[in-house]
């Protein structure tokens, strides 16, 4: 009977182990043939800004700092030229300077004095660095579940753009320290976390694992994606999608071209000359401008390591490689 039950047990996970599906290219043109460079460790957290090291090295939109963070603390943001980490427990730092905050943030980002605050209870705050003193904090609705790619706030002009952990864009004006207008980029959904900001042309692209919100030029856009990775580079927005589709939008959300790539599970893009797409199998797919065609180079890497692309730079296990 023992024998049977074992025997039963097995049949079913042999099934449902079978049943998974997994990319695979038709042809590859071989090892992607870039020259590869080490990392001074590995990556033991990130965000959609940078990582940190176990070194205590980090890794920004500017390539790997020899900057070395306090022991306990973690990568935040590069803002205003300067390095931005925190103890998820009650501190940051700003380069040297500790700042007792009396909770957990997790994203955070500087101008002159003014430091703009998201912590994980979902409350936001604008702290003056000069005087030591909260000029701004206001609580959002609790957000238990997240996605580890939280957006950082947003300087522009005299405006603040707040991300939120419940899906929305708090905008705060600098004249009066004061809310102005939410803007709902995601209301539903379990995770819905602000995962990307940015103002491109003086229209903002938001987003969240599953949606996208462009506002601008007296329009507002929004599309349904469930996301895997987004960037933006030169007024364009690319998108990997879930079901393994790469797409290419302007800044009003609309479809320029699409590929589709059967079962794939696209990590991350970058983009050297051209668009990059690594893939869980150990493929980098590289799109060329008007989405013609394709070229898919074997790239191995450990695909249960952190992983993590910015700009032209993929950043892997502890090794980077530069983009063509």
């Amino acid at each position: 009977m023992r024998y049977l039950l074992t025997l039963i047990l097995a049949i079913f996970i042999f099934a449902g182990c079978s049943g998974k599906e997994f990319y695979e290219p038709e042809d590859t043109v071989g090892d992607y043939d870039n020259t590869t460079a080490s990392l001074n460790g590995d990556i033991i957290s990130m965000n959609k800004d940078g990582a940190t090291l176990d070194s205590g090295e980090i890794i920004t939109k500017r390539g790997v700092s020899k900057f070395k963070i306090k022991e306990g603390y973690n990568f935040l943001n590069i803002s205003d030229d300067k390095v931005i980490t925190s103890n998820y427990k009650d501190k940051i730092m700003v380069e040297d300077v500790v700042y007792d905050v009396g909770g957990v943030v997790v994203a955070a980002s500087l101008q002159k004095n003014l430091l703009a605050l998201l912590f994980s209870d979902n409350s936001i705050q604008l702290f003056n660095t000069d005087t030591k003193k909260i000029l701004l904090r206001e609580y959002f609705t609790h957000s238990f579940v997240n996605d580890t790619r939280i957006a950082n706030p947003y300087f522009m002009s005299n405006l603040i753009l707040f991300p939120t952990l419940d899906g929305k864009i708090v905008i705060v004006s600098q004249g009066n320290n004061k809310v102005i207008k939410n803007i709902v980029v995601d209301a539903d959904g379990q995770f819905n976390n602000i995962i990307f900001l940015d103002v491109v042309n003086d229209t903002l692209i938001a987003a969240t694992p599953n949606k996208i919100i462009s506002v601008g030029n007296n329009s507002l856009n929004i599309k349904d994606y469930d996301l895997r990775d987004i960037i933006v580079h030169d007024a364009t927005i690319y998108i990997a999608t879930i079901d393994g589709q790469v797409m290419k939008l302007d800044i009003a959300l609309n479809e320029l071209a699409k590929k589709k790539y059967k079962y794939a599970k696209i990590y991350s893009l970058a983009y050297g000359t051209s668009l990059y797409a690594l893939e869980s199998q150990g493929y980098l797919i590289n799109i060329p401008e008007d989405f013609s065609t394709d070229t898919i180079y074997d790239f191995s890497f450990d695909n249960e390591q952190k992983v993590i692309a910015l700009g032209d730079t993929i950043y892997y296990d502890d090794e980077y490689i530069i983009l063509k």
